[in-house]
């Protein structure tokens, strides 16, 4: 696998070795020895997957304290816009987002550590999407930001009358009215 940095140096692309014949391919999608050694120990113990049509936006999501969650993210079918977002503050990127586009194809997979808050849209007309988390879910302990916070100016390249929002995510606050972020100086994985 190909480690990928990105504008936030703790979330980073993997592009995992494919091998192509007349027959299909094949791509390890996971290895935590190999995981381990390039990026960051991490113990994933859920899986998770859902299916959503064009225009569906989750997020932005996170867990809080012990309960926060590093994901593994990628696409098995269609094509999404992967963002996650630096919660931590006094870090020099809080605030700062990295989106990027995951698709079936592509077989790219995103990391996002604790700390950051994860979301993603649906470009394609359907997407299947699977995750590894490194916590179980622990719904007492979510927290969300508002997806359109213009403070964040993510662009889910999806105009705004298209966005389909569960009714959580629709009354998400804002970053500066967020409780229970992080704090860049606390190890999350200790």
């Amino acid at each position: 696998m190909k480690v990928i940095p990105t504008d936030i140096k703790e979330v980073v692309v993997i592009a995992p070795q494919l091998f192509e014949d007349a027959r299909g391919y094949f791509v390890e999608s996971w290895s935590e020895e190999t995981f381990n050694a390039a990026v960051r120990p991490v113990r994933f113990v859920q899986d998770n997957e859902s299916r959503s049509r064009y225009g569906v936006l989750r997020g932005l999501h996170y867990q809080t304290g012990r309960f926060a969650q590093s994901k593994l993210v990628r696409v098995i079918k269609g094509r999404v816009l992967d963002v996650a977002v630096d919660i931590r503050r006094g870090s020099p990127t809080f605030g700062r987002h990295v989106a990027v586009e995951l698709t079936g194809e592509n077989h790219l997979q995103l990391f996002i550590p604790r700390g950051f808050a994860h979301g993603f849209s649906v470009l394609s007309e359907e997407a299947v999407f699977q995750y590894k988390c490194d916590n179980p879910y622990a719904p007492q302990h979510e927290g969300a930001i508002a997806w359109d916070d213009p403070d964040l100016a993510i662009d889910w390249r999806i105009p705004a009358g298209e966005v389909l929002l569960s009714s959580k995510d629709s009354a998400h606050p804002r970053l500066r009215d967020a409780k229970d972020l992080f704090d860049y100086n606390e190890d999350y994985y200790a």
